[in-house]
């Protein structure tokens, strides 16, 4: 991390003084299942620059991955998502968050069944409320049964302990990688 900061204060100021504005990044939160699959299909997309494994929704304040497994925190697993809105819109990500999961299973999807698995979105602003509420209504057509995903603000947002992120790009092999993760993100068009 230390070497990391300073790089990035250098280009920072490099940027600054040729007068290239730095891009104005926001953060888009998303429950869509287990937060491994959320985050290998969101960090492929251009725009994107980082996804972060976490826990929202909950009561629990600094909840582990244990505690949220039994359903009793109230969290949901999810990607929160730094992204570029000038190269990708929230439209955009709301449209592959959608694509990526079944909206209307509720507390569920395919195996993994519990609350921590809801379908969510967790906004940051107004604007996203708006968005959001907008986006689910255009794809109800696209469902056969109800949408059941929730639209909240976010609350707390706590970072998943550090064996669950970039989990698909550093276990490759692992069997839920190759069983579920990899045919989703081929059936997105991802890899």
């Amino acid at each position: 991390m230390s070497v990391v900061v300073p790089l990035i204060l250098v280009c920072s100021t490099l940027l600054a003084q040729k007068g290239t504005p730095l891009p104005q990044l926001e953060k888009a939160t998303f429950g869509a299942g287990c937060f491994w699959c959320v985050e290998a299909v969101f960090e492929r997309l251009p725009g994107v620059h980082s996804v972060v494994a976490g826990y929202t929704g909950g009561t629990k304040p600094f909840p582990t991955y244990e505690e949220v497994c039994t359903g009793k925190t109230g969290h949901a697993e999810v990607a929160q998502i730094t992204f570029d809105p000038s190269v990708i819109s929230y439209e955009r990500l709301l449209d592959m968050f959608w694509q990526s999961h079944d909206p209307t299973t509720l507390n569920r999807q395919g195996a993994d069944v519990g609350t921590q698995y809801r379908s969510a979105i967790f906004l940051h602003n107004d604007n996203q409320r708006v968005t959001a509420e907008a986006s689910r209504a255009t794809v109800r057509k696209e469902f056969g049964d109800s949408i059941v995903t929730e639209i909240k603000p976010l609350t707390e947002f706590y970072e998943a302990e550090d064996y669950h992120q970039d989990y698909y790009r550093n276990n490759p092999a692992a069997p839920y990688c190759s069983v579920v993760i990899r045919p989703k993100l081929k059936r997105l068009g991802l890899e």
